[in-house]
C-alpha cells in the first residue's frame, strides 16, 4: 500500500511537520510512504470561472497538477492540519478550492483511482476539542467530494510547538497502527 502524508501547514519545521514526520516513520515500517508539505507547491486561487464544470479541467496549469499526481499515486491519504482560526490553513483551503475539477457535485468531473481511504489528524494549541472537530469536518468534507472514503481521524489539543508535539508520539503511533 502507498500512503501520502500531507502537511497542510505552510510551516515546514513546526509541530504539524513533526507530527507528519512521526506518522511517516510509523507508516513507512509497513507501507511505502511519502510526506509532502503544502508549501512545496505553488498555485493560484480558484478563479470561480466554473470552466471545470464543463471540461473537468482547470484553466490554470500550476502545481495543483503536481500535487494531484501525489494523490493519484496514493492508496491512502493522511492529512495533518493545524488550526488556523479554527479551520485548515488558507494555503490548504486554496488547494481544496482548486480541486473543484475532481469534485463529485458536477458532471463531468475528473476522478482519482477508486478505493482510496482518507485519514486526518488535527492539532491545536488550546485545550478544547471543538476546534479540532471543525478541522476534521473540513477534511472529511473534502475527502467525500473527492470520493476518498473517510477511514479515521485524530484530534490533538494542547500542541503548542514541536516540544509538545514530540510528547504525542505514542498517540500518533497508535493512530497510525489502525491505517
Amino acid at each position: 500500500m502507498k500512503v501520502l502524508i500531507v502537511n497542510c501547514s505552510p510551516v515546514r519545521n513546526g509541530a504539524t511537520a513533526l507530527i507528519a514526520q512521526m506518522a511517516a516513520r510509523c507508516l513507512s515500517r509497513r507501507y511505502e510512504a511519502r510526506c509532502v508539505c503544502i508549501d512545496d507547491y505553488r498555485f493560484g486561487f480558484c478563479k470561480g470561472c466554473r470552466t471545470c464544470h464543463q471540461t473537468a479541467k482547470c484553466v490554470q496549469h500550476d502545481d495543483v497538477d503536481r500535487l494531484m499526481e501525489q494523490y493519484e499515486w496514493a492508496d491512502s491519504i493522511l492529512s495533518v492540519s493545524p488550526s488556523y482560526w479554527a479551520d485548515v490553513p488558507g494555503q490548504f483551503k486554496a488547494f481544496i478550492d482548486r480541486c473543484t475539477p475532481w469534485c463529485n457535485t458536477h458532471e463531468p468531473h475528473a476522478t482519482l483511482k477508486a478505493g482510496k481511504k482518507g485519514y486526518a489528524i488535527a492539532l491545536r494549541t488550546g485545550p478544547g476539542m471543538k476546534e479540532c472537530e471543525r478541522i476534521l469536518a473540513t477534511l472529511e468534507h473534502f475527502y467525500g467530494h473527492m470520493e476518498i472514503a473517510c477511514a479515521g481521524s485524530l484530534g490533538l489539543c494542547a500542541v503548542d510547538g514541536r516540544e509538545a508535539a514530540a510528547l504525542r508520539e505514542a498517540e500518533i503511533a497508535a493512530f497510525c497502527s489502525k491505517i
